[in-house]
């Protein structure tokens, strides 16, 4: 029984996280700066703030575990239910190419917001780069979709398998975004993308639902 429900939570935590993450803010930002710095400073430092948020996530969740069951179910189904529609909402009405230039600009604006005042940007030692990159990463990605998920999915599932899970998804995502982000970018369906996520939550909320008549 603890290795079904730390390998239930451990799939969610990566499909989830996982998808939800590839070609968002965060994913760009990574790709971006991979163009300038060290792809391993970029990679440490972005997967070092994940890591972190991860664990804040994880950490909440099991605050919230601690309210009654109940309104946790509700709040998890509704949730699910919500991110599901809006995403199926934002791919139905997405062309092929998706808005992966709003995104990419969004990353880009951070970028320069944080570049702003220095002399030459590009001039960072390594602390100064992993620096960048994990201030620049954990912002872009405090509150987002993917962290509250992480919270819920920790309220009601393994937290050490949402942890896992959920770090091997941005494992994968960080690790393209700088090993070929751009080229991936322009070649990946952002639509699909959107549309299938959507799906897999829309699936995940249906399941939440059932385990609760269980």
């Amino acid at each position: 029984m603890f290795f079904t429900d730390l390998f239930t939570a451990f799939t969610a935590g990566l499909l989830l996280v996982g998808l939800a993450e590839l070609g968002d803010k965060t994913f760009f930002i990574a790709a971006l700066l991979a163009m300038n710095y060290s792809r391993r400073l970029v990679f440490l430092g972005a997967f070092a703030a994940l890591g972190v948020m991860t664990l804040l996530a994880v950490g909440a969740g099991q605050v919230v575990a601690f309210l009654p069951s109940y309104w946790v179910h509700v709040a998890e189904v509704v949730l699910f239910a919500s991110f599901g529609l809006k995403l199926l909402y934002d791919g139905w009405r997405m062309d092929d190419h998706g808005d992966d230039d709003d995104e990419a600009a969004e990353a880009q604006a951070a970028i320069a917001a944080a570049d702003a005042g220095q002399i030459d940007p590009k001039a960072l030692s390594a602390l100064g780069i992993t620096s960048k990159t994990f201030g620049l990463v954990f912002l872009g990605e405090w509150g987002d979709r993917t962290q509250i998920t992480t919270v819920m999915l920790a309220a009601t599932h393994s937290p050490v398998g949402v942890a896992m899970g959920a770090m091997s998804g941005f494992f994968l995502c960080i690790g393209l975004a700088v090993v070929a982000g751009r080229l991936v970018a322009g070649r990946l369906s952002e639509r699909f993308v959107t549309l299938f996520a959507g799906t897999l939550f829309m699936a995940f909320a249906i399941a939440a639902v059932i385990r609760g008549l269980g």
